[in-house]
């Protein structure tokens, strides 16, 4: 049997906010819901079921996975799927937020490792983490997310 072959993919960007703030955001799904379109929903404890819920009427649950680290408000780490490959353990990822102070505002890195290369997930996260953090700090810094749905225009 061959190990699978994995990448990783960092996102670091600079919120004019507070550590408490950023992760409000993240884990609360009525602030999630506004810049994600997406709810996180868990009780954040380690070992607990967390679910990306759609922000619309059908609720669906996209991604699952447990929480496996959390220490509010800076670090928080839970493995990731599709619901519906929650039952093949190679499926996982691991997201890692780290939030840290920096002067008047906060260093977030978001680290999502152990993608399968070449997988439709890591295509998927390469194009979705860059659009989605740059929402949740205009959602913080103006109160104004970004279309995370939108498309590119036409040529």
């Amino acid at each position: 049997m061959t190990a699978k072959e994995t990448i990783s993919f960092v996102y670091v960007t600079y919120i004019q906010s507070t550590p408490e703030k950023v992760f409000a955001a993240i884990t609360r799904p009525d602030l999630a819901r506004r810049y994600w379109g997406h709810e996180n929903v868990s009780d954040w404890k380690p070992g607990s079921r967390w679910e990306h819920i759609r922000a619309n009427d059908d609720r669906t649950v996209e991604l699952v996975g447990k929480v496996v680290e959390v220490s509010p408000p800076k670090r928080l780490v839970m493995t990731w799927t599709n619901a519906s490959q929650e039952a093949d353990p190679d499926s996982y990822s691991r997201v890692t937020f780290d939030i840290e102070e920096y002067e008047d505002m906060v260093r977030l890195t978001v680290a999502h490792d152990d993608l399968l290369a070449g997988g439709g997930m890591a295509k998927g996260v390469t194009k979705g983490w860059p659009l989605v953090l740059s929402s949740l700090k205009s959602f913080l810094e103006t109160g104004r997310a970004l279309d995370v749905f939108a498309k590119p225009k036409a040529a």
